[in-house]
């Protein structure tokens, strides 16, 4: 007879599982378990990585062979699209003409051409205009900027992923006033997880957390919590967050349903807005999978699945931003 879970009524291998209604309020404080030295010392270590110069800038699908795209780094105007082969070409954002916006040009046999005076820009450059080191993970697209400081490498940093045939994954995009690492801290502090977002989670606790002065097989968090099903049902599992650069943050299933899935939080620099404050970029990966029967049906309908995942990460980080900003004005005296 197949084990049942602790409250006996479901079969224990089931995913889903009845958790006992806790009210917010009564809840177990994790104000005396989020040290901030540990998330700092957390944070100094990420900084001291090296990011080859990487930036992530969109959803690889959201890169096309119909359309250009514009968007900014490092204060930088870029422009990408896809070639006739489909590779990602991205290089500067203005016409090297008289300046003219190239993310508002058009594509023609995979070359982009200015729609001020027609000046054509085939994928490999020219007339004064050169690509950017550039690389397609079939779920990000990247831009190498040599001029960011570090040694550049051929490739960005990227995390083990599950295998593409078996997995499914969901992009989004979140802009706020802050720098990456305000970003980053944010998810170096898996303490505010069920307090501040009470909607997700549940039953929230940190089972390991880096000591300040950590070396690399320990830098790691280890989490244990429930994501939230409905009421009266969740999900436990296991997780672990780690940061294999200096502006990413993976967070990986280990044990419990749908191990092997990971969130890549990647925090790009976009440079200051209007206000002359910065603004960072939060693009984020969701790539889920699971070895059960059922999760092909879901790899089926992921039409219907991707917009739900796309909202509870948006959701996400519409709260997590306003810790970041406010993390970023209590950091820089701008409150």
């Amino acid at each position: 007879m197949a084990g049942r879970d602790d409250q006996g009524r479901r079969p224990a291998r089931w995913p889903v599982r009845p958790r006992p209604k806790t009210r917010w309020a009564e809840q177990e404080p994790t104000v005396g378990q989020a040290d901030a030295a540990v998330i700092e010392a957390a944070l100094k270590r990420a900084r001291a990585r090296s990011s080859g110069n990487w930036f992530a800038v969109a959803a690889s699908r959201d890169v096309r062979a119909d359309r250009p795209r514009g968007f900014r780094v490092l204060g930088r105007e870029l422009v990408a699209w896809r070639d006739g082969a489909g590779a990602v070409v991205a290089g500067p954002g203005a016409c090297p003409h008289l300046g003219a916006p190239l993310a508002r040009g058009r594509i023609v046999c995979g070359d982009l051409v200015c729609r001020w005076h027609g000046l054509r820009l085939p994928p490999d450059g020219g007339a004064g205009w050169r690509p950017l080191p550039c690389h397609d993970d079939g779920v990000l697209a990247w831009v190498r900027l040599d001029q960011a400081g570090e040694e550049p490498s051929p490739l960005p940093v990227l995390p083990a992923r599950p295998r593409p045939a078996r997995s499914l994954h969901v992009v989004i995009r979140a802009v706020g006033v802050c720098e990456p690492e305000d970003v980053v801290a944010n998810r170096l502090d898996p303490w505010h997880g069920a307090w501040f977002h009470p909607y997700s989670f549940t039953r929230l606790r940190v089972t390991h957390a880096p000591p300040p002065g950590a070396g690399e097989a320990e830098d790691r968090f280890l989490v244990e919590v429930t994501y939230r099903a409905g009421p009266r049902l969740g999900v436990p599992v296991l997780a672990e967050f780690t940061c294999p650069e200096p502006r990413t943050v993976v967070m990986r299933i280990v044990e419990g349903e749908g191990v092997g899935s990971v969130v890549e939080t990647h925090a790009t620099p976009l440079g200051p807005g209007r206000d002359g404050r910065p603004r960072t970029a939060v693009i984020e990966a969701t790539i889920a999978t699971s070895e059960r029967p059922g999760f092909a049906v879901a790899r089926l309908a992921a039409p219907v699945v991707r917009p739900m995942m796309r909202r509870a990460a948006t959701r996400l980080w519409r709260d997590d931003l306003a810790y970041a900003e406010r993390r970023y004005a209590l950091r820089t005296g701008t409150s």
